[in-house]
Order: structure tokens, then sequence, then C-alpha cells
């Protein structure tokens, strides 16, 4: 035993130089202390810690947001004076979400390799690369590519924030700083409507390229997660890590020795893909990743956001499709903030099921209009008079979906998941994410003119309604419990 873990033990009530079987206590029933109970963990060193790592998110929702206030400057051949055709701008906004396919798995392996902390700080090499080739274009491929590698920004940071923000936090933080990640990813998408309207297209595309410095100069100053410390044997400086995030009045020790079992008892399992297939608790809860990330795609929320301004058009109200683009990214933000409030109190589950519950509602209440509107042959008076029901749907739909099927999913593989399989099933998920967000948004257009929007919107709803009955049987409520909780309960 070395000298660190040797400090690291030594006001340790008890005494682990035992079995396993002391591991699987203090995973399953924490170790307390009266020193823990008297003084609890300081939230603030935690908070700003997330807050800071969830900046790299603000970022990726700048560039998921670049080209929706500045896509009639883009397609009249303005920027840099690049011809882009309609067919161009598709691509140019589905390179993002393949450069984000493609990173999400080596980030998982990045994570365990580097850490946690210097994944998120190498996102500033493809932010500042994509930027830079984006700013100084000279053709359509130098577009594509900027794109392509911001995108391979985002993908890294859907798999390192959250997987840090998972590890930093308390127990008693850990919804509401879970849910951090998405609420900084809309705010980013607020953030480029909103400047891509005040700003010119190439003053709002410098804005956006200032961001990864903001983020760079708060989060290089936040400590390691104490699991990866503790993971490479570093206990000494896993107990200063927690010390810091928890305030120096807060006894470390039992939460120390809680990590280090849960960690003790993963290495022992000796996971690997073969295990990970068998074990009934593992499969249920890689089951649970993949399809939650499925039903978020499927909800058809990128066809709102990308698409919200025709559907606000074609109701016959007049406003302008900027604003209507502004409108939907707050009510988007606004209830993402909710959710981070309320996340702790009201539970994962229940939240899913009322957010996809309610996105199955909305998504029918546009199904029907776009029937009436295309079948029915309505006349333009009647389309006028029941116009506003289309625009209470749409943001309706946004606020449903980021109270739960929005955050939820990118938070629960930290909560669900055995830590050392965390990363790996985590970039996979993120990976099936991106990909499915690259097939909605490359296939709407041509399935929408073949099919009609109602059938797409029926669809949606559909898919939603299956998500809400998959929710009620096979997601387990993740709020308070350990992963060794959590894992006991699927394993039935």
């Amino acid at each position: 035993m070395s000298n660190d873990r040797d400090s690291l033990l030594q006001n340790s009530d008890v005494n682990p130089s035992t079995s396993s079987d002391y591991y699987d206590h203090i995973e399953t029933h924490p170790v307390q202390s009266p020193t823990c109970e008297l003084t609890p963990p300081s939230n603030f060193p935690q908070i700003w810690a997330a807050c800071t790592a969830s900046l790299s998110a603000l970022c990726a929702g700048l560039v998921l947001g670049w080209t929706s206030p500045i896509f009639d400057y883009l397609t009249d051949g303005q920027f840099n004076n690049i011809p882009i055709d309609k067919n161009q701008m598709g691509w140019i906004g589905s390179f993002a979400t393949l450069g984000a396919m493609a990173m999400c798995i080596p980030t998982g392996f990045i994570c365990d390799l580097l850490g946690r902390k210097m994944a998120l700080l190498l996102l500033m090499v493809p932010f500042l690369a994509g930027w830079s080739l984006i700013i100084w274009a000279e053709s359509i491929l130098a577009l594509y590519f900027g794109r392509l590698i911001t995108g391979m920004a985002i993908g890294a940071c859907c798999v390192a924030a959250p997987l840090y923000n998972g590890e930093i936090c308390h127990q008693n933080l850990r919804g509401a700083l879970g849910s951090l990640f998405q609420l900084m990813v809309v705010t980013g998408i607020l953030l480029a409507y909103t400047f891509g309207v005040i700003l010119s297209p190439y003053q709002f595309t410098k804005f956006c390229a200032c961001m990864p410095f903001i983020f760079l100069m708060t989060f290089a100053f936040q400590p390691e997660t104490p699991h990866y410390l503790i993971k490479k044997g570093e206990f000494e400086k896993a107990k200063k890590s927690l010390m810091k995030l928890r305030g120096t009045g807060y006894n470390v020790e039992a939460e120390l020795l809680q990590i280090e079992g849960s960690l003790k008892e993963s290495s022992q399992l000796a996971i690997s893909l073969r295990y990970t297939f068998t074990k009934r608790s593992v499969v249920k809860a890689v089951l649970i990743a993949l399809a939650l990330m499925f039903f978020q795609q499927f909800s058809g929320i990128n066809v709102i956001i990308l698409y919200s301004s025709d559907i606000f058009k074609s109701t016959g109200i007049h406003l302008d499709s900027n604003i209507a683009t502004i409108i939907v990214g707050a009510v988007t933000a606004l209830s993402t903030l909710c959710a981070s409030l309320i996340i702790e109190k009201v539970g994962r589950k229940l939240l899913l099921f009322i957010s996809l519950s309610a996105i199955a509602i909305n998504a029918v209440v546009l199904a029907i209009y776009f029937s009436l509107k295309t079948r029915g042959h309505p006349d333009a008076e009647v389309l006028r008079d029941i116009g506003f029901i289309p625009v209470a749907a749409v943001c309706l739909f946004v606020l449903s979906f980021s109270l739960g099927i929005g955050p939820i999913p990118w938070m629960i593989c930290s909560e669900i998941l055995p830590t050392e399989i965390r990363s790996m099933v985590g970039s996979t998920a993120g990976t099936f994410n991106w990909f499915l967000a690259f097939v909605i948004t490359k296939s709407y257009l041509n399935l929408a003119h073949m099919l009609g929007k109602d059938t797409m919107f029926y669809l949606f709803s559909a898919t939603s309604v299956a998500g809400t009955i998959f929710v009620l049987m096979m997601v387990p409520e993740t709020k308070g419990k350990s992963v060794a909780d959590i894992q006991e309960e699927l394993s039935h």
C-alpha cells in the first residue's frame, strides 16, 4: 500500500485492509462519519466547476445554431463571396453532425487515457481550427471542413462534459448539475439566434470563434475528477481534488472510500465486451442508454428547431422568421433551466414520462393542422383563425422536450453504468445519437415531400408514445441512488 493511500485512509473509522466484502459494503452502504453529517459539502465549488466545464457545451450550441440566423446570407453567396446552393447548404448543416458522430468513441478512450479535464481542454484545438477555416474560407470545401472539425468538438464535448460533471458532483447535486450540459447547449443555440440577428454575419462568426477562449480561461483552473485520479492510483491528488470540490470543512474520507470501493468492485469484475453483453444489469443499462437517445432524436426535435420558421410562416401570422427562431430558442433555454431546478425533486423517470407524453400530444396537434391545411383544403380565413394552434404546439413541444427527454439521456449514462464501462458506453450512445440526428436532418425534407408533413408528425407522435411505454417498463428512478443500487435494481 502506497503512502498516498495510507494518507487517504488514515482518519477512516473502518479498517479497509480486509476482503472485497468491505468494498461491497461501502458501495451499497456509504460510510458515514460525524464530521460529514455536521459539515455538509459546499455547493458553490461544485457548481462553479460544472459551469466552467459546461461552457464547452455553450460553444457547441453556437456551432449548432450558426447556420440558422445567416441562412439567407449564406445561400445568397455573400459569405466571403462563396456561391452556395440549397443542397450545399444542407451539407454545411449536416457536416457538423457527422463530425460529432466521428469523435464520440475516440473521446471515450481519451477520457480514460488522459483524464476528463485534459479531454475537455483539448476541445480548444478543433474549435479554433474549425472556426478559423470558416472565417477565412475561400471555397465551399473550406466551409465543409470547418463545419466538420467544429462538429468533432461537439461530439467530444457531448462525452467529456457530462462525464466530468457526473464525477465531480455530490449525490445531492447530481441531477441539477447533470442537466447543466443540455442547458448550456440550448443557451448557446439561443445566443447564436440572438447575436446572429444583432451582428453582421462576419462579426457573428468571430463572436462564435472567441467563446472557446472564455471556456479555456475559466476551466483550466478546475481539478481533475476524484474518480479518474483514484483509478490511476493518485490517491493524494484525489483527496485534494475532492477537498477543493466539497470545501475544506467537509470530511472527504468516507466519500473517497466509497469511490474507491466502487472502482475496486468494477475492476474485480474484469469488464470486457463479452462481460458487458452477458450480465443482465449491464445489458439493461446499455439498452436504456441507447433507447433514450433514440427516443430523443425521433421525437422530431431537430425538425422543429430547423423548420420552426417555416411552420410559423405557414400559419399566416406575420412574424419575422428570425424572431420566431429566437422565441423557440428562448423557450428551450428557459424550460431546460426549469428542468435543472426541479429534477432532484421530481425525479428522472417522472420527468421523462411527462416530457414524452406532452411531445406526443403536441406532435399530433401539428400533424392534424398539416392534414387540415394540405388535405382538408379549408379557406384562408379558417387557417388564419386557427393559426395560433401550431404556434402554441411548437412552443409546448420544445418546452416538453427540454423538461425531460432533452437533458436526461445525456446525464443518465453516468448514473446507471458501472464506472469501468461508463466512458465506452457513453461515447457509443453519443455516436448513436449524432448518427440519428444526421439521418433525420438529411432525410426529413425528402420524406415530408413524399409522405406529407402530417405523416411525419404522426410518426414522431407514435414514437414518443412508444417512448413513454418504454420509460414506464424499463427505466429505473436514479434520484438519490448509487450506481450499485441502480445496478442491483436492473439485475432483477
